[in-house]
């Protein structure tokens, strides 16, 4: 039975204008043009940022990322997983269009799952960045946006790459990737050693984080917290950004403490009007007062 016989239907006038819509020919799109490339360079451009990052050190490699998911001004979710598992010893940031860093990911579980399959042995890091770096590059110019840091350990010890979706692949000691990593790398530059603790890779890793959710507008939720050892890697926590930020403003800065130990170490000179009112007062200048000049003390 028809619907307009059961719920009494009528289809609307489509022969009338609507008031909600343009005028005839608002809609069309330029003749001998596509209309699919026509929207991608003249559409909106929706903005997307994060924060993460990742730092080797003598214990292994630390990943850490933000958890929140922007559009432009809008936040799409607000905990969700930027650091993704390979396998047992490799981890994956991401950092990008969250559907090209899944689908790329998954390509790279499963390609190395194959070549494990086949030599007996999981690849290597490196030979794992240059894997994903030559599968990505064959798509440079089609608007494919992924952003990554490899963290893992091998045969030959914790080991890290950046790679990008134009087939770029960077080996270092330290990596930002996100709207937020200008923040990170300022914090990140200041504490980073490589003979840390585990422990203060850990604080550095989130006072990082925290510290870019605070100044990036695209950044924020919680601080993600991995780390990569040679038995595998591990998920350590996960903390408010907020509820961090919070408590490490209320720490004590270590400039102001260094400061002040060295002024009491070693005192300011005096000034020539100091030094002008000691040698006119009666008891002068002694060879012991800390006031008085070197060449006074020989003479």
């Amino acid at each position: 039975m028809a619907l307009q016989d059961v719920c009494k239907w009528q289809a609307p006038d489509t022969q009338g204008l609507s008031p909600h819509l343009p005028q005839a020919g608002g809609w069309a799109v330029p003749r001998g043009c596509d209309p699919q490339t026509f929207l991608q360079i003249h559409g909106p451009r929706l903005a997307h940022g994060t924060t993460t990052l990742a730092f080797r050190f003598r214990h292994g490699v630390i990943a850490a990322a933000d958890t929140r998911s922007s559009c432009g001004n809008y936040v799409a979710c607000p905990a969700s997983r930027k650091v993704i598992p390979v396998h047992q010893h490799l981890l994956g940031t991401t950092s990008g269009t969250s559907a090209d860093c899944t689908t790329w990911y998954r390509v790279l579980q499963r390609e190395l799952r194959l070549r494990a399959l086949r030599e007996g042995q999981l690849p290597s890091v490196a030979s794992a960045a240059k894997l994903l770096s030559a599968m990505m590059s064959h798509y440079r110019g089609l608007d494919l946006c992924v952003a990554t840091a490899l963290c893992g350990w091998d045969r030959s010890g914790p080991a890290l790459f950046y790679v990008y979706s134009d087939g770029t692949r960077l080996q270092g000691d330290i990596f930002s990737v996100g709207s937020g990593s200008p923040y990170a790398y300022g914090v990140l530059d200041r504490g980073y050693r490589y003979d840390m603790t585990t422990q203060e890779a850990y604080a550095l890793a989130r006072c990082a984080v925290a510290h870019a959710t605070h100044r990036d507008a695209y950044s924020g939720g919680s601080v993600d917290l991995f780390h990569v050892r040679e038995s595998g890697w591990e998920y350590v926590s996960r903390n408010d950004a907020w509820v961090l930020y919070s408590e490490l403003q209320k720490l004590p800065e270590p400039e102001k403490e260094e400061e002040e130990e060295a002024s009491q170490a070693h005192p300011e000179p005096a000034t020539p009007t100091e030094l002008a009112k000691v040698e006119n007062s009666p008891r002068g200048l002694e060879p012991g007062d800390s006031r008085m000049p070197a060449e006074t003390e020989t003479l």
